[in-house]
């Protein structure tokens, strides 16, 4: 199913900020939807406006569905639409039709026409939402739902003005509070005039047991605050919307349990009439953020200690290879030294994550740089990098690290022979190393422009420490295969490919 994007650049004349507004309408409008009992249709006209199609849809969450199917895609014409055009045309609500039947369930249609402004006193009619209440559940409504109607038509009447939605504030998610988790309304001067039994509920895990109407809602919100600066916030984000402001969304808390705010204002044609705040328990949600941020904390605490320990010990292996005297046993320990190195670097950049995965790419350029200004050789190498490895998780990372310190370093050790006595070194040695993604795999490959492999080089039997960590690490760790082979253009490939999606699993 195409999106509302997709569908109003194909079919409409729409402009990008008309279809933004569209897009600002459908992320708000579940709120309209649950205050209303009815479900929400967006239509938007065609073909000189002789008919309409549906982009987008929400159903109620308080009552049932006049729609058992999905209308996005839809188009209509004729007298279906009469309800359409004329809010769409005059650019007011229409009400005045008779019950309509989708199968067999009886449902009353509404039009409310979605102005934009413009700016400079100019607005226009660019869509008009459908709103369609499934009847069959009929009834005489309780002071709840009477509520909630007369603040639905209120905000309907803010969508035909062009005042709702609010403009969203950066960072911002339209998926909290929800009208079910407690809805308050205010008057001009700020009292309550009504609050539902699951915002009564909240205001009591705060500390207030009395009934909220006839309350100052600000000032009760400062008075309850264990923060006062924080109490104050709340309280300045309710005033501002009965200035006919939206303030961003605020937490409350207060003898230990914590409350999110919403404050709406209520501007029907224009004049402020009072507000409408939305409030939802959050306590639990909370104490289970706080525990995951301690989880965190402590786990890139551990990366930290992890990579100074690793630093430690390759600073007490440095220090014994320059003990030693037998220079075999000063390589080994060199060796060493550069295996736990690379190990520490990403623990180090875990240590600063959020999460357990890395940005690989910093971490394998501060390897390849390594390489080239540690390897013993007399030949000057360029290292070069082509594509991204992206993010890894860290249990890839760490193996993968290792090997290609391994599969660089042999490049720039053993790939170019060394100038003959009294000539000089020659340019254009180069090693790059490459990287893509390709289904669910990631490819990599080392690659030198040097002498290539030996004749009758067998990598499996090689007695090389570093192929045989190459090797292992690859097939074992990684999952993954390892080719070397001499490249048609002279030099020597390595050809490294790791499965990521068995990692996802």
């Amino acid at each position: 199913m195409s999106t509302l994007r997709d569908l109003a650049e194909e079919h409409t004349n729409l402009r990008p900020a008309d279809i933004d507004h569209l897009h600002r309408v459908a992320g708000d409008w579940q709120l309209l939807s649950d205050l209303s009992f009815a479900d929400l249709l967006l239509w938007v006209p065609v073909d000189n406006d002789e008919t309409f199609l549906c982009v987008a849809q929400v159903r109620p969450t308080t009552a049932p569905t006049a729609y058992q199917d999905d209308q996005v895609g839809r188009i209509v014409g004729g007298p279906e639409i009469a309800h359409l055009t004329i809010a769409y045309s005059q650019g007011r609500i229409w009400r005045e039709g008779d019950p309509v039947w989708y199968g067999d369930v009886p449902a009353r249609h509404e039009a409310i026409p979605v102005r934009l402004r413009r700016g400079e006193g100019e607005s226009e009619v660019i869509a008009v939402v459908g709103r369609d209440t499934n009847l069959s559940t009929a009834r005489t409504p309780s002071q709840l739902e009477l509520n909630y109607l007369t603040t639905a038509d209120d905000l309907a009447q803010m969508v035909a003005d062009g005042t709702f939605p609010p403009p969203r504030h950066p960072g911002e998610t339209t998926s909290a509070p929800r009208v079910g988790d407690g809805l308050i309304r205010l008057d001009a001067s700020g009292k309550v005039t009504y609050a539902s039994p699951n915002a009564q509920s909240a205001y009591r895990r705060l500390g207030f047991s009395a009934h909220l109407v006839g309350e100052d809602l600000a000032a009760l919100n400062r008075r309850l605050a264990t923060d006062p600066l924080e109490g104050t916030d709340v309280a300045n984000g309710m005033l501002a919307a009965l200035r006919g402001e939206a303030p961003p969304r605020r937490e409350l808390d207060a003898r230990g349990a914590t409350m999110l705010t919403r404050a709406l204002p209520l501007m029907p044609a224009g004049v402020p009439i009072g507000a409408l705040v939305l409030v939802r328990d959050i306590t639990e949600v909370r104490r289970r953020d706080r525990a995951l941020i301690t989880k965190d904390a402590t786990i890139r605490e551990i990366h930290h200690r992890v990579k100074n320990n690793l630093q430690t010990v390759a600073a007490l292996l440095r220090l014994q290879a320059r003990r030693v005297g037998i220079p075999a046993a000063k390589v080994a320990l060199e060796e060493s030294v550069r295996r736990v190195a690379s190990i520490a670097l990403v623990h180090e950049t875990l240590s600063m994550s959020s999460d357990e995965a890395v940005e690989f790419d910093g971490i394998v350029d501060r390897v390849a740089s390594a390489a080239t200004e540690v390897a013993a050789t007399e030949v000057a190498v360029r290292m070069r990098r082509e594509g991204t490895f992206g993010v890894l998780p860290a249990e890839i990372a760490t193996s993968l690290v290792m090997v290609l310190n391994e599969l660089l370093l042999n490049a720039v050790e053993h790939g170019f022979p060394p100038p003959a006595e009294g000539e000089p070194a020659t340019g254009g040695a180069e090693v790059v190393l490459s990287a893509h993604r390709f289904r669910k795999q990631l490819h990599v490959t080392v690659a030198d422009n040097g002498r290539g492999l030996p004749e009758q080089f067998d990598a499996d039997s090689s007695g090389r420490l570093g192929l045989q960590i190459v090797r292992a690490l690859a097939t074992g760790e990684l999952r993954g295969t390892i080719e070397l082979r001499n490249r048609a253009g002279g030099g020597t490939e390595a050809v490294l490919i790791v499965p990521l999606a068995a990692r996802a699993r």
